[in-house]
């Protein structure tokens, strides 16, 4: 399975406002961060769960020991661009911590079962960023 052609095809399909193969467009969105190493805007397709004034995205790349690049390239730069539905905007991500980690994990969890076998397979913290938009222009 090539994940890069998989998200390749999913971002256009989402952008181009149709069906997307295999997914629930309603609970997709598409975030831009810059790469850490490149400086370079990089795209990736995610499920988010609403919070609030807030969306969270996980980042349990399915289960991979390995966290995804994305969250990786939040620690050099946490202002990101959000793409849900016709919507675009700048945002600020931030990791979360504490009991706000706690409880959100154990939300998601509780509503998508899922991400419990992830976390499991991946047998280290999944991560739980929340995307809160800002007033400032969008990277993309």
């Amino acid at each position: 399975m090539d994940m890069k052609e998989i998200n390749r095809k999913t971002i256009e399909q989402f952008r181009a406002g149709g069906e997307i193969d295999g997914m629930h467009r309603e609970r997709l969105l598409l975030l831009t961060t810059v790469g850490r190493k490149t400086g370079a805007p990089h795209t990736a397709p995610m499920m988010f769960v609403p919070d609030g004034d807030r969306v969270l995205v996980i980042a349990s790349n399915m289960g991979a020991l390995k966290e995804p690049d994305w969250c990786g390239n939040l620690s050099a730069n946490n202002r990101v661009t959000v793409e849900i539905g016709s919507e675009t905007y700048a945002a600020q991500a931030d990791l979360l911590t504490g009991d706000d980690y706690a409880r959100s994990w154990a939300m998601i969890k509780k509503r998508y079962p899922f991400f419990a076998d992830h976390e499991k397979t991946a047998e280290r913290r999944i991560p739980v960023v929340a995307l809160t938009a800002t007033v400032t222009p969008a990277l993309a």
